[in-house]
């Protein structure tokens, strides 16, 4: 029986899919797990940012090399998988006042569009679900790399983006007054991606 990960992950890998038939002959990469990152950045205290990242995600992208604005992305993560280096603050972002994972075990990315903004350098927009909540956001992409093959014959691709959201906006809401005024837990997070490509 397969997890709601795995098949949340099945559905909106499909559904990129059969909506995509112009991409029928595009190269298709697997986002390598073990050489990639997704993390993020947030304010703390108002004094610093802590940042965490989340141990297990996957996608599809598909790269038309022809014209890069017809590409797609798909990517699944893990909300259970988020870590910040220490387990008690871990275990509160999985609880109701942020992720809520028993509830919201997954987060997807689906991009609805690719726009080339110069050099290596594009602009994804596409709809992020988190907690139960879809919005769009805008991905900026530098760095897309030329295809290389590994020591193994595996051809690799890479890519860096980064993305500012509003957790707000995503219901999650929770925060504590801090005595000196301001709060505990800043509003905007930066989403920061490191992604390796394995071309399937």
């Amino acid at each position: 029986m397969k997890t709601p990960f795995k098949t949340l992950f099945a559905v909106v890998a499909t559904a990129a899919t059969l909506s995509l038939p112009a991409l029928a002959l595009a190269d298709s990469w697997q986002i390598d797990q073990e050489h990639s990152n997704v993390g993020f950045k947030v304010r703390h205290m108002m004094v610093s940012n802590v940042k965490g990242d989340f141990a297990k995600f996957n996608g599809v992208v598909d790269i038309d090399n022809n014209d890069l604005a017809n590409s797609k992305v798909a990517v699944n993560i893990d909300t259970a998988s988020v870590n910040t280096g220490v387990p008690k603050r871990d275990q509160h972002l999985k609880s109701a006042d942020f992720f809520d994972v028993a509830k919201f075990p997954a987060m997807t990315f689906v991009s609805k569009k690719v726009t080339v903004v110069g050099k290596d350098r594009l602009k994804v927009a596409g709809y992020l679900t988190l907690h139960g909540v879809t919005k769009e956001v805008v991905l900026d992409v530098e760095g897309l790399s030329a295809a290389a093959k590994d020591p193994w014959g595996n051809v690799k691709r890479g890519a860096s983006a980064t993305a500012r959201i509003n957790r707000k906006d995503f219901g999650l809401v929770w925060n504590a007054a801090l005595e000196t005024g301001g709060v505990a837990v800043g509003e905007e997070v930066l989403i920061t991606l490191e992604i390796e490509m394995t071309r399937k």
